[in-house]
């Protein structure tokens, strides 16, 4: 065989890899102005944007290209492999959930639109969704996690969803609103005090985003 042959052999044994590898994930920019939080520093905050989320696109976009090289070694250890796909899936859940978290910023904490009024007809009141958020939130203060808020397209339905790290989702879980309860979200600040952090949380939620993701949400699902 040429040495040309041998070459192209190897092209064809290759997989054809698409954007799942390509490790092209961008950093998304703050929406507002971190300076004009209520009660969230903008050293808080500029911290946990450049360390936290930015670090973790970083770190998704190097576990693809290293599982693009994995994937062309027929050789390649699939005990390895699997532990480069488990990172790829905690960098994932990373990276979505700090944009979820980022993006529910920046408003005046007044509850407004078609999703107050879900809210209130999924847990009975408005007010039992609050408690019941602040709650599962409140129950990670001692370790870590997020407090998710997510519309299921498959039960069509609204819940407050305990995460203990980056992986813990139900299927079809849409996330509309994210409190981080890792300490880097809130220990510059607040210290252990981790209510005080979350009284801090709801005065700043942005209610127009989570209510446009809520419809987008009810898009999809009805489709």
């Amino acid at each position: 065989m040429s040495t040309s042959d041998a070459s192209a052999q190897v092209a064809e044994s290759r997989p054809l890899l698409g954007p799942a590898f390509a490790g092209g994930h961008q950093v998304k920019p703050l929406k507002f102005d971190p300076a004009k939080l209520d009660g969230l520093s903008e050293r808080l905050i500029k911290s946990h944007w450049e360390n936290n989320y930015t670090g973790s696109v970083r770190a998704l976009n190097l576990i693809e290209g290293r599982l693009a090289a994995a994937l062309a070694d027929p050789d390649f250890p699939p005990v390895v492999y699997g532990g480069l796909k488990r990172e790829e899936l905690h960098r994932t859940g990373s990276v979505v959930l700090h944009e979820i978290y980022f993006d529910g910023l920046g408003g005046d904490g007044r509850a407004a639109g078609s999703i107050q009024a879900a809210l209130g007809a999924a847990f009975g009141s408005f007010d039992t969704w609050e408690a019941d958020f602040r709650r599962t939130g409140m129950s990670l203060a001692g370790g870590s996690g997020w407090c998710v808020l997510v519309y299921n397209l498959h039960t069509r339905s609204l819940h407050n969803h305990w995460a203990w790290d980056h992986m813990h989702g139900a299927i079809a879980g849409v996330p509309l609103l994210a409190l981080d309860m890792y300490e880097h979200s809130f220990h510059m600040d607040y210290g252990a005090a981790a209510a005080k952090y979350v009284d801090a949380f709801f005065r700043n939620i942005d209610w127009g985003t989570v209510d446009r993701r809520y419809a987008q949400a009810l898009r999809s699902g009805a489709s």
